[in-house]
């Protein structure tokens, strides 16, 4: 479902939106400002070379054709190529320069607009749809690319060209120049409310293109399951109407563009019948010379494009301004995970670790009592009062039915997420007083979401420590038992896997995931059911590289399959978001609890008789 589009309405005149104008500049335009002077003398010599021209024909009619002076012929000609030489290369050389700074802005604006958003934290890319975020880089940023272009031209060449033909047009008959702008000023109000309106017009598009950029990267991962249940002719009517949507605005913003020019249009034909008719009779009446007239002729008329162009700059800059402030407002999200003022590094080391009364819920923060100080537990909270410790060097497992907790515990760890109350130690040190980058260098993680990326098998499994040669990579995939399906692949480990490994199985994603955690090498292991999408063979595989790897290690395992936790020194049991037992298997076989329960259903041994019900 497409989101709600943004219909903030900030026009140019609002102190809004020229504080926006200013950020862009400032943020974007200013570290070019060498290439920009130089775009603007070149403007400057176009704009003089398109007055010259006017200019021109008046020494070109009153000399050559009214007084037939040979003489002026070839000094006129010579003074016509020269001009259009100058105006020629400074064309050139301005459009490539505005067009440098039109891609830097791109290529600037994308790479800060990553690098933020890669750092903030994971429940943004929770809230917001892949394609949403997606639609930012593309439509968004060549939006403010072709605004910056259209108004540095616009408003540096355009308008210099008015400027120059302007002064041409008074220095050869002011009254007439006067009688020809009195029209001018009518233009303004409509095109400013064209442009107002364009911007409206332009969020809602591109809230739109982001909604269907989700909704195309969902149904192209997804085309398993649609295929599979014969969603074709459903998945088909969403798009459909998701373009129909983007065919609407995108015509309602056609016509909204080309609304100005026959504004300009008709008024710029009333200036130049007034023209005709009141310069005309001046003539006649000999108050002025043809070639004055003439050469105020072209400079109207030449002024005329130039001034169609500045009619698009306004719709232009709101288009541009609508994108800018979107991803401005998500440049200047602050992460909320972040490492505390003067937070030192975790020493790298198999220590334990520690939650104590963490609370955590993935709505709204818990709030405290006033009179009491206390965070009360919220009615949906993840985690409620949880208390255990994986002792160092030794293998924790969670155990506990779907939605218990387990997963949540695990993204605590290497701070996805800050609990709302309690702490999570490693080591003996709350994780919040020590650097992001040394907690999550401690960690390696296996998670039944197995994430691989479009490329070779070796620089997947290179994630885990980039560094790493390539003999190392090899060591770490036969650990995973991964070293027979990969080279027997077509191309070995420099074989391209495809968009999320579409070209491996299940196992074998998992078994590279395993390999690149291997590699990593990390005193921490973190395993979320890591074994899950494995066949039994390839499970008893990798369970006995997973025993190799734990020696020394602290490990968190959590498991559905009781079987590959038994040997656990410590099985925590969670739920309802509460770690309802503690102990060894047999400890909580004899318990006749929870665990138990589980292990009954499992294991198809008869359900025991559970102590506690109320869990």
């Amino acid at each position: 479902m497409a989101n709600k589009p943004d219909r903030t309405k900030i026009s140019l005149t609002d102190e809004a939106s020229i504080t926006l104008l200013r950020r862009v500049v400032r943020d974007l335009v200013r570290p070019y400002t060498g290439r920009l002077i130089l775009a603007g003398l070149c403007m400057v010599l176009v704009a003089a070379a398109t007055a010259a021209s006017a200019w021109l024909m008046d020494p070109m009619v009153n000399k050559i054709f009214v007084e037939k002076d040979l003489s002026v012929l070839w000094l006129v000609a010579g003074a016509v190529v020269a001009t259009f030489f100058v105006k020629s290369v400074a064309a050139y050389v301005q459009e490539v320069l505005v067009g440098y700074v039109g891609q830097r802005v791109v290529a600037d604006t994308q790479a800060r607009l990553y690098r933020h958003l890669i750092n903030l934290d994971l429940g943004l890319f929770q809230d917001r749809h892949s394609g949403t975020l997606i639609s930012h880089f593309t439509f968004d940023i060549n939006a403010m690319r072709n605004a910056v272009a259209n108004a540095l031209v616009g408003l540096g060449r355009d308008t210099l060209s008015v400027i120059f033909l302007v002064a041409v047009m008074f220095y050869q008959d002011w009254l007439l120049a006067c009688i020809t702008f009195v029209v001018a000023p009518l233009s303004a109000y409509p095109i400013r409310q064209l442009g107002k309106r364009m911007r409206r017009v332009s969020a809602e598009t591109q809230e739109e293109m982001g909604a269907m950029t989700s909704l195309l990267t969902q149904g192209f991962q997804g085309i398993r399951m649609i295929k599979s249940f014969g969603l074709e002719e459903n998945e088909t009517g969403r798009i459909q109407g998701l373009v129909e949507r983007l065919f609407q605005l995108n015509y309602r913003g056609v016509r909204v563009k080309a609304a100005p020019q026959p504004i300009i249009d008709f008024l710029g034909g009333v200036a130049v019948a007034a023209v005709i008719a009141y310069g005309g009779a001046r003539v006649i009446e000999g108050h002025t010379s043809p070639g004055a007239f003439f050469s105020f002729i072209a400079a109207t008329l030449m002024a005329y494009q130039p001034l169609r162009a500045l009619g698009k700059i306004t719709t232009h800059i709101q288009e541009g301004l609508a994108a800018a402030q979107r991803v401005f407002a998500l440049i200047d999200q602050a992460p909320q995970i972040k490492d505390a003022p003067g937070a030192g590094p975790l020493p790298r080391a198999a220590g334990a670790v520690k939650f104590d009364a963490v609370q955590f819920s993935y709505g709204a923060p818990a709030e405290a009592d006033d009179e009491t100080g206390e965070v009360g537990i919220a009615p949906d909270a993840a985690l409620n009062n949880v208390s255990f410790e994986a002792p160092a060097g030794k293998v924790t497992a969670l155990v506990g039915p779907s939605g218990a907790g387990k997963s949540t515990v695990l993204s605590m760890i290497p701070r996805f997420y800050d609990p709302a109350g309690g702490c999570v130690m490693v080591n003996g040190l709350d994780i919040r007083t020590v650097t992001l980058e040394s907690v999550r260098k401690a960690l390696a993680i296996v998670s039944q979401d197995v994430v691989l990326f479009d490329d070779t098998v070796i620089n997947n499994i290179r994630f885990g420590r980039l560094d790493a040669s390539d003999e190392e990579v090899r060591a770490a995939a036969r650990a995973a038992a991964a070293d027979d399906f990969i080279t027997a692949l077509p191309n070995g480990y420099e074989t391209v896997i495809g968009e999320q490994g579409t070209r491996l199985s299940g196992g074998q994603r998992q078994r590279l995931a395993i390999a690149r955690a291997i590699l990593k090498d990390a005193p921490i292991l973190l395993l979320d059911e890591a074994t899950s999408a494995l066949d039994t063979e390839s499970e008893r595989q990798i369970q006995d590289a997973l025993k190799i790897l734990m020696k020394g290690r602290t490990t968190i395992v959590i498991a559905h399959r009781l079987s590959t936790i038994q040997h656990a020194d410590v099985i925590h049991v969670f739920d309802g978001g509460r770690v309802v037992e503690s102990g060894s298997h047999d400890e909580l076989i004899g318990k006749a609890g929870l665990y138990a329960h589980l292990h009954a259903l499992q294991f198809g041994s008869g359900e025991p008789a559970r102590r506690d019900r109320s869990v």
